[in-house]
């Protein structure tokens, strides 16, 4: 697909019909010698080469394509309309400079947290909660407004064992936006910190609080508390034993293993990966 073209009748339903079902159309009515549109065309062509996967640029040469200039009913130039699923959506006529043709365009095309939301789903829906965690979080980060960001944000965490963190997530959500997949998150964090209460940990708990400077219970504590996905109790533990004896059996390893196992974009894993550095070295 062309992002550039010359319409014609002859092409007239592929470029604006076809094409504009994948991506924007930009039509530019244009006249030779008329000077606002030599103009403005090169800051047409400008803006179009930001965008080379998402516009096409039709140019549309009204001296010789009356046809088409009336059926858009174009009256004036410089003219610019913008088509999406065969259909015109927006526009403007006369002078524009290349900020207010960015704002306008940047209505209609796809945003980048956008596509990261999208791919994040998919992931989501393949059981990979790790990678969906890191693009979702990207999503976030661009545009944190977005309630069906949040969501699959606080999904991701719960799956992740970020519990704490989901609920914090979970509170922003406004009443509006509180539909089936908030209620199946809450589900999800009930059920999570029920299971996170094992006979095991609280067993360790209790040795722990009678002999509190016993880094091996601290360690056996650490992790069981990881395999339930309470993640930063675990690393809180383990580092408190790392500061004790950085080379006490394999809780050194252990540490690491704990913050490589957190996805990219974890604020955890920076966190606690320069806590244990910062101890290295």
């Amino acid at each position: 697909m062309n992002s550039s073209v010359d319409v014609t009748l002859e092409n007239f339903q592929q470029v604006i019909l076809h094409d504009s079902q994948q991506c924007l159309v930009m039509i530019e009515f244009w006249a030779e010698g008329y000077a606002p549109s030599q103009e403005i065309a090169p800051v047409l062509t400008k803006v179009a080469a930001k965008y080379p996967d998402t516009l096409i640029h039709a140019r549309v040469d009204c001296q010789t394509q009356s046809e088409i200039v009336q059926q858009f009913g174009v009256r004036g130039l410089p003219t610019v309309i913008l088509v999406k699923d065969g259909q015109p959506v927006d526009g403007f006529a006369g002078p524009q400079d290349e900020t207010q043709i960015v704002e306008l365009l940047s209505k209609h095309l796809p945003k980048v947290e956008d596509d990261l939301y999208e791919q994040a789903l998919t992931l989501v829906n393949q059981g990979d909660y790790q990678q969906a965690y890191t693009l979702v979080k990207q999503a976030v980060d661009l545009d944190d407004k977005r309630a069906d960001f949040k969501l699959l944000l606080a999904d991701c965490q719960v799956e992740l064992g970020q519990i704490k963190q989901a609920k914090v997530l979970l509170a922003t959500i406004g009443l509006v936006d509180q539909d089936a997949m908030y209620k199946s998150i809450l589900g999800k964090i009930e059920l999570a910190e029920q299971a996170a209460e094992s006979p095991e940990i609280i067993a360790l708990q209790q040795e722990l609080t009678a002999d509190p400077d016993n880094l091996e219970l601290k360690m056996k504590l650490a992790v069981q508390l990881h395999q339930t996905n309470r993640v930063e109790e675990a690393l809180e533990l383990a580092l408190a034993v790392l500061v004790k004896d950085l080379n006490f059996a394999d809780a050194k390893k252990l540490t690491l293993d704990m913050i490589n196992a957190l996805p990219d974009g974890d604020p955890l894993k920076s966190k606690y990966r320069r806590k244990v550095y910062a101890l290295l070295y």
